[in-house]
């Protein structure tokens, strides 16, 4: 029995001593890692932005199948956050500044330990230099599971590591796939819808897109409005020079209603028109040489483009739907003027003048005349 006491004592004062000595270890930590991504940086900028994507490359959320993730309306951008419980623990995450296609900044929180994160996107050569780091302190449990572990450089270290490679490759496929066929004439019906239009620049585009879709779809949900239809751009002006464009963001809708006076989401209506169809199967990135090929096969048929407006753009298949960029479906259509069919003139063949018929006098017989009766 003392024997055994000996050993628990030791036991404890060897617990005891651990305990102390991770206690007084350094909590704060710094981890870095870079890697070169073959996309543009825009690219890469707008994929990570989006914490739905993660899902794609975060080492992991790949390596623990019975992770359960949560999402927020909120995933893109400035106060955009996640959570998630694994079979390592749980976190969340909340970005806090953006800096369009240069930086991202966060807060994390994973099994007690606090840290920022921060994201560098600077283009170079081969593609988009991307540095993620961290900077936190380590609670007394994340000390312990990190003494035995090799320390916090090497966890995390390994994990960003993974992460950023899983990234270079889902983005290479994912963004670099597409396809883009031009399908000929076709006829678009008339239809209604809500919009909300004003001028962009030509990169905020599908950033716009995502806020102003949103918010028109929310209207018509808390007002019980039918929809009808994919979301659409509709294209006033195209200033590809100044890198400008005025839009209409546009949801159909079943009929024709009245939004209230001073309401930032009208009404219109789209008149039914001929136009040339284009699809990209793809990264939205990729509608420049879809419009390319559009108006290649205008050129080379000698369509007459309608200077109504410039061209109409009909999400399909989108982000909101799957979230793997080669599959999502924008069709692209440039109004034409419909062909003008020929009609043959009746011209009456030329009519002959008839001359009127002579009738000849009367022979009068002179005895009749000379006659009393």
């Amino acid at each position: 029995m003392r024997i055994l006491k000996y050993l628990f004592l030791l036991l404890l004062l060897s617990f005891v001593a651990l305990s102390i000595f991770v206690a007084t270890q350094k909590g704060d930590f710094t981890v870095e890692r870079s890697k070169i991504i073959n996309s543009p940086k825009s690219n890469v900028y707008n994929f990570v932005n989006d914490f739905r994507n993660w899902e794609d490359f975060g080492s992991w959320i790949t390596e623990d199948p019975e992770i359960k993730i949560s999402y927020p309306k909120k995933t893109i951008g400035a106060g955009a956050s996640y959570s998630w419980e694994g079979k390592d623990g749980s976190g969340n995450m909340k970005t806090i500044f953006v800096k369009e296609n240069d930086s991202i900044s966060q807060i994390m929180d994973y099994n007690g330990t606090s840290s920022s994160v921060f994201w560098t996107f600077k283009d170079t050569i081969g593609g988009t230099k991307v540095t993620w780091k961290t900077i936190g302190k380590m609670s007394f449990s994340m000390k312990v599971y990190t003494a035995f572990n090799g320390g916090m450089d090497k966890i995390i270290g390994v994990m960003y590591e993974k992460s950023l490679a899983k990234l270079d490759k889902t983005l290479d496929f994912e963004i670099n796939t597409y396809k883009v066929k031009v399908d000929g004439l076709t006829k678009i019906a008339p239809t209604y819808y809500l919009k909300q239009t004003f001028t962009s620049k030509l990169s905020k585009v599908t950033k716009n897109s995502r806020i102003v879709f949103f918010k028109i779809i929310d209207f018509c949900n808390k007002n019980d409005i039918e929809r009808n239809g994919k979301p659409f751009l509709l294209y006033h002006n195209y200033d590809l020079a100044n890198g400008l464009a005025r839009i209409s963001f546009c949801v159909p809708i079943k009929s024709q209603i009245l939004t209230s006076s001073g309401s930032d989401i009208l009404t219109g209506k789209l008149e039914g028109f001929e136009a040339v169809k284009t699809t990209l199967t793809g990264d939205y990135s990729h509608t420049k040489k879809a419009m390319d090929k559009a108006m290649g096969y205008i050129n080379s048929n000698k369509v007459i483009v309608d200077p109504t407006f410039s061209h109409l753009e009909i999400f399909k298949i989108s982000r909101s739907e799957i979230k793997n960029p080669s599959k999502w479906v924008t069709e692209i259509y440039y109004p034409v003027k419909p062909k003008m069919i020929p009609v043959n003139t009746y011209i009456p063949a030329p009519i002959k003048k008839v001359e009127a018929a002579k009738i000849p006098a009367p022979i009068i017989n002179k005895e009749e005349e000379q006659s009393e009766f």
